[in-house]
């Protein structure tokens, strides 16, 4: 088990289960808002159809790259409890993904890390962290349609960490980590073309920003490594975290990518990863899990309007919604729950998530994931199912590939299932469905990461 979490909870948590702690409430309240949630689970038993799709970023067995999909029936999820495997429909990604990468780019796709759908849910969407591929699939039929491979940018390095697709459908988002470019993926799904906007592309490292500062300098952003691009519902606005912190929010469609909002390191640290919109805002997550930076929990509410290229660095400034120092801390994956009342946010040190209210920033309960079925479950990132109910959970495993050692060790690799308590303010860990990959030698390669829900 990981170090605890500090003094902070003693004050701001009144009350801790096994596997929760939410803000103190009058046990009948408690209750009453435990027995509205179940009351609600029969409900689910109707909700649409959906399946959950996971990846595992370990090489495909006996291959130096690949990876494996790994395709869950939701129902059969929602009603999963204790450590089980679950039936999946399986996806080789060393197969005839990495057969089309190679024919179209001259290399095999390696680490599976992020995982997307289309806004219409008929295409999936698949950014390989160390060689920089996307990879594009007809969710229906599982079959790759296209496979790209980003540009080579700073020492000639190219990464895809993500690579997000636009609110209406017309390009992909790249955040092509160590190359320090982000760039762009026009998109048409029904036709199925997808190519390279090689006009979009902001260089990182090269670029100023409005404010007439580089865009990289070390004491104002000292690593542009771009981590995620969080585009906000109109596709206005895309918020791109940094390595080294430090941020940019970016006009998407303009050609270049144009900085519409700069901000420095002091003002948002590195790292951040998670971001969802609520409450008219953009929450934003700073975390550690780097060898430079190894603690970090920071998470900040941007506004979605006020940006403009003639601003001020900093300008409008986030409200820092929380902030931990203590040491052992990572930020990482975030979720909204239903009805948009709470902000999770996951902490793959501590085995947690923190909650946070939407309407007044308060942090109202810390979830703790470890418990009878996993002392170290590492959680990284989740997402619900259509009525809310459940979280399912990527639990990284014990020979993690991405993110720093120290924050990304997991004993019990797999998509653990979370109950949804207390109107989205609470809940517990049910079940886990392990997944394994073990070498030649008998060591244990599994590492899930990516984990969406796709809606049928």
């Amino acid at each position: 088990m990981r170090m605890s979490l500090g003094p902070f909870l003693g004050a701001t948590v009144g009350l801790c289960l096994l596997s929760a702690c939410v803000e103190p409430v009058g046990s009948t309240g408690l209750a009453a808002s435990e027995a509205a949630t179940e009351s609600e689970l029969g409900a689910a038993a109707e909700e649409q159809p959906f399946e959950v799709w996971a990846i595992d970023q370990s090489n495909t067995n006996g291959l130096a790259y690949g990876g494996t999909v790994y395709i869950y029936n939701g129902q059969g999820l929602v009603g999963a409890s204790g450590v089980n495997p679950a039936a999946a429909e399986v996806i080789d990604l060393g197969g005839a993904t990495a057969a089309l990468c190679f024919a179209q780019t001259g290399a095999n796709p390696v680490r599976p890390h992020m995982l997307f759908f289309n806004a219409a849910h008929t295409h999936a969407v698949l950014s390989f962290v160390a060689s920089g591929h996307v990879a594009i699939f007809d969710a229906e039929t599982r079959a790759p349609v296209a496979c790209l491979r980003s540009s080579p940018g700073a020492d000639g390095a190219r990464q895809a960490h993500a690579a997000v697709p636009a609110p209406d459908d017309s390009y992909i988002l790249v955040a092509n980590q160590n190359g320090k470019l982000l760039e762009r993926i026009a998109t048409d799904y029904a036709a199925g073309t997808f190519a390279w906007d090689q006009d979009a592309a902001l260089d990182l490292t090269r670029c100023i920003a409005p404010s007439g500062d580089p865009c990289q300098f070390p004491h104002i952003r000292p690593d542009n490594a771009p981590i995620c691009p969080i585009i906000d519902a109109t596709g206005t606005y895309g918020f791109i975290t940094l390595r080294g912190g430090g941020l940019f929010v970016v006009d998407p469609t303009a050609t270049p990518i144009q900085i519409v909002g700069e901000y420095d390191a002091t003002t948002v640290h590195g790292n951040g990863c998670g971001g969802v919109e609520a409450g008219g805002s953009m929450f934003i997550d700073s975390g550690g899990g780097t060898a430079a930076n190894l603690d970090q929990f920071d998470l900040y509410r941007f506004p979605l309007t006020g940006y403009a290229a003639t601003n001020a660095a900093n300008t409008p400034p986030p409200e820092v919604v929380f902030t931990d120092p203590s040491p052992d801390r990572d930020a990482h994956g975030t979720l909204l729950t239903k009805h948009a009342r709470s902000v999770w946010v996951l902490d793959r040190i501590q085995g947690v998530a923190e909650v946070f209210d939407v309407a007044t920033n308060a942090h109202t309960g810390t979830v703790d994931l470890k418990g009878p079925y996993s002392s170290d479950p590492a959680p990284d990132l989740m997402d619900m199912s259509p009525s809310g109910n459940r979280i399912f959970v990527t639990l990284r495993g014990p020979t993690p590939l991405s993110g720093d050692p120290h924050a990304s060790v997991g004993s019990t690799p797999g998509v653990g299932v979370i109950h949804v308590t207390a109107n989205g303010r609470s809940g517990k860990l049910k079940a886990i469905t392990p997944i394994t990959n073990k070498d030649g030698s008998g060591v244990e390669r599994a590492d899930p990461h990516a984990i969406r829900v796709r809606r049928l």
